[in-house]
């Protein structure tokens, strides 16, 4: 069964310049990436989508494939979809066949290793789904229980649109929530090309820790993330 493995790398960054490449302990973010997907027993395939020649030289020497992205898919507000699309169409004719499955594997997710996209790939294989989407869960005090928002006249209201006073004040009994942690979506190639969208049904969830799903988008995430591999390496 081929499965590919894409990483999607741009060259632009507006919260952090050049941040694929920005070393976090000593490495270009990118290459934990590039080794969670080399270490991989399920990737058949993977490569590195990118506009940007320095990210593309460090891949390679980090063992990966590069694909070249096309200037017009490389812009800020550029979806993601056309991105894939562009990737696996392309391994597609080269290979003579399209990818069963397809993997995106964000950069942004240091802390993601190559036994989690086995176990989510697994997943999807072993429950015959659509899709897999890594998540986390959302610590009890964002909770949508505990959310609001504020009319235009100043009047706080919940989020859910309850009452103000029904709102639940024993956090052991909210039900856990999980937000989209970026490191992971996995899915089959047909169902993704006919739909466009990541989640083919029927989607699952891959559960990852907070400490595994930290996500690069600001300094402190960095800080962060340095301090959980550094911890990594006393285990």
């Amino acid at each position: 069964m081929d499965i590919l493995g894409i990483i999607p790398a741009r060259g632009g960054s507006k919260g952090i310049p050049r941040k694929n490449l920005r070393l976090l302990a000593g490495k270009p973010l990118i290459t934990y990436t590039v080794e969670a997907a080399r270490s991989s027993d399920l990737l058949h395939d993977f490569l590195v989508s990118t506009d940007d020649s320095e990210i593309a030289a460090v891949a390679e020497e980090s063992g990966c494939e590069v694909l070249q992205r096309p200037p017009e898919l490389a812009q800020d507000g550029t979806p993601m979809a056309p991105v894939m699309e562009h990737a696996i169409r392309w391994y597609a004719e080269r290979e003579g066949r399209l990818p069963e499955i397809a993997v995106i594997l964000q950069p942004t997710a240091p802390l993601r290793r190559s036994e989690h996209v086995d176990a989510c790939l697994q997943l999807l294989l072993d429950r015959d789904a659509g899709s897999v989407v890594s998540v986390s869960p959302v610590p009890g005090h964002f909770h949508p229980a505990w959310q609001f928002k504020i009319t235009l006249e100043g009047e706080l209201r919940r989020y859910t649109g309850e009452a103000l006073d029904q709102i639940p004040t024993n956090r052991q009994g909210l039900t856990t929530t999980y937000s989209r942690n970026g490191a992971m979506y996995a899915f089959r190639t047909v169902g993704f090309l006919e739909s466009r969208s990541f989640y083919v049904p029927p989607c699952l969830a891959y559960k990852m820790s907070a400490e595994e799903s930290v996500n690069i988008d600001s300094e402190g995430d960095f800080w962060l993330a340095e301090r959980y591999i550094q911890s990594r390496k006393h285990e």
